[in-house]
């Protein structure tokens, strides 16, 4: 059975890998492992071992205190049963895809974008 912080460690690494715009294989490389051993860490299915969750920060360029982020010791010891109760906006692809373009557009463009999208938030 999956421990429910595995499981959001794992998707804190594939958040981070996804806001990189990086493969798994890519991460996998970087960390010198294979691409399945990434998808096994990202889904929750294997446990990461501290010395590699060090190996995986320094690759995807954040602390390892990241991985922990939102998860508090309720979450910790609660039984999920498959279901992640703190549902979050960037465990999405589209979400986060949307998010790393966001941030490659120029900042001049990008501040006119926001306020673009509050006016259309607004109307809907």
């Amino acid at each position: 059975m999956k421990h429910p912080v595995d499981v959001h460690v794992g998707k804190r690494i594939r958040q981070r890998r996804w806001m990189l715009g990086m493969t798994q294989q890519q991460l996998a490389e970087r960390v010198g492992i294979k691409f399945q051993q990434i998808q096994k860490y990202e889904t929750g299915m294997n446990r990461v071992s501290a010395s590699r969750l060090w190996d995986i920060a320094d690759a995807l360029e954040v602390s390892v205190a990241f991985f922990f982020e939102g998860l508090s010791e309720d979450d910790a010891d609660a039984e999920q049963g498959g279901r992640d109760r703190n549902t979050d906006i960037l465990s999405d692809k589209e979400a986060l895809e949307l998010v790393r373009s966001y941030y490659a557009i120029p900042e001049n463009q990008r501040r006119r974008l926001f306020e673009l999208a509050r006016v259309l938030s607004d109307v809907a």
